[in-house]
Formats: structure tokens, sequence, C-alpha cells
């Protein structure tokens, strides 16, 4: 409904409600009567509907605090647990909307070794490890969530620091050390923020204006045969057509996009093979 722009999920017991930011915004009345109606309808305690009203993104603005009390708890998704955080964050801790990528990520993982770059709280690292990666690199710059990462891993009892490390970075400048040093990988996740101009980035980010750049860096991490698959949530992102010179690519987002996520596509994704 137009004059109630929500987005409802579910998490075990607790519904996360997120309301967007309109030219008119809603009232406390308004959103708390809709808190009220929600919880008496889903038959679930007041306290157990989080309310947050998003509005448009600005920098780093999605990792700012917004309860430090709010507790944590963990949620089940394919045979594998989850820690989330309704109410600490802007964001939860899962992306549901990427949890049919996160299979594909499963199947393709047996004895691959994999990089998880920009990976928040390492959901697909855990999926990786869950498919029997050979090795996986976590990359992100925040501690809190690296340490966020290791937790899943630990709930899924797949926590082995001799096969799974974590590397706390600008993600744009590990790609630059980890080019000099030759490495690769044979299956990575590149899923990027929209834009970022945190202080521990050398420069700000915008990922329509440095895709190319940050995309022919992290093949030239790619083993020959391997898969890198590529998202991110930009409105009116448009894919370089330069990008084909780099590599294969197949825009594969109508199948990781879940059903009921469709009437608004919350993200694009690609699949990159090298040649």
């Amino acid at each position: 409904m137009p004059e109630f722009p929500l987005a409802i999920d579910r998490y075990g017991e607790w519904l996360h409600v997120q309301v967007f930011e309109k030219r008119r915004p809603l009232t406390d009345s308004q959103l708390g009567a809709m808190r009220e109606v929600l919880a008496q309808t889903l038959d679930l305690p007041l306290a157990q509907v989080v309310l947050k009203v998003r509005r448009r993104q600005r920098g780093s603005s999605q990792y700012e605090r917004l309860d430090d009390h709010a507790p944590s708890f963990t949620v089940g998704e394919r045979g594998l647990r989850f820690e989330v955080n309704l109410a600490r964050y802007l964001d939860t801790g899962l992306f549901l909307d990427h949890r049919d990528s996160r299979q594909m990520i499963r199947e393709r993982a047996a004895g691959k070794t994999f990089l998880n770059l920009f990976a928040y709280t390492g959901s697909f690292t855990a999926y990786a490890a869950a498919g029997g990666a050979r090795r996986s690199v976590t990359v992100d710059m925040s501690h809190t969530y690296q340490a966020w990462s290791q937790r899943n891993l630990v709930h899924n009892g797949l926590h082995d620091a001799a096969r799974h490390s974590f590397v706390q970075s600008d993600v744009l400048a590990f790609l630059q050390r980890m080019r000099r040093a030759g490495a690769r990988f044979d299956l990575i996740v590149l899923d990027p923020p929209s834009f970022s101009n945190s202080k521990r980035m050398q420069d700000t980010f915008d990922v329509q204006r440095d895709q190319l750049q940050l995309l022919a860096d992290t093949l030239a991490l790619l083993a020959p045969g391997g898969e890198l698959l590529f998202s991110n949530n930009r409105q009116g992102f448009k894919l370089d057509p330069r990008v084909d010179e780099l590599a294969a690519v197949d825009e594969i987002t109508q199948q990781t996009v879940p059903l009921d996520f469709r009437r608004h596509t919350p993200h694009r994704c690609w699949l990159l093979r090298s040649r």
C-alpha cells in the first residue's frame, strides 16, 4: 500500500519493521498504531515488534548504533544458525534477500578457496564453510562485524582458525596487497555498499563510479576456472559494459532474489567467470 511503505521481516518470534521515509513522514501515533496492530495480528508481545524509520542512507549511517542494550539472539536458515540484533543497528546482521545467493555459494564451495569481501557479519562465509570450503578469508573494515562473523562460525561448529581467517581492512587496500602477493581464490563474493565515506578508507567509495576498478582488482585474485559473485543494492545501478572485457558475465538476479522480495528487487547480482 503506497500510504504504508513498510518492509516486514520475521526473525523467529521477533518482527523487524522498516518504515521507509517519504515526503510526508508518518506521525508517531501512526507508527505506534501500526506496531500495535502487527503485534496483535501475529500474537506477539509488543516489545518483540521492532520498528525503525529508514531514511536515505548517508555515508556510514547504516553502521551507527541505535540501542546498545538491545539483545542479540540466533535464528535458523537452511540448517545454519545466525546471530541477529534487530534494534542495535539499522540493519539486523542478516540480509534475508540474499538467502538464495548464500545457498548458491554453499553448493559451489566444496574443496574451494573462498574470499568474502565487504563481508558484514560473514553469513556467506558460514555457508561456504558448511559447503566444505578448503579455506576462507573474510574481509571487512569493522572490528565489530569481524567478531560477529567469527561468532556465526562458532554458532555452527565451523570455527577453525587454521582454515578460516578474518582480516580487518579497507577492502580496496586489501585487494592491492593481495594482487602484489599473487594470491588466488576459487570462489569470491563481492557485495559492496552503494556508497561509503568512512574515515578508515583512503577515499570515498561509490559503487556505480568505482565498479570497473573494483571488479578488475577482484578478478585479478580469481583463480583459473574460478567464479565471482558480484552483488549490490544501489537503485538504478548499471553494470559497466567494459566488464565484459574482463570476464564472462551472466546476470543471475532472478535466481538470487527470493519470491517474497520480488515486488521491489532489493539487489542485483552477476556471476563472473575467469577466462
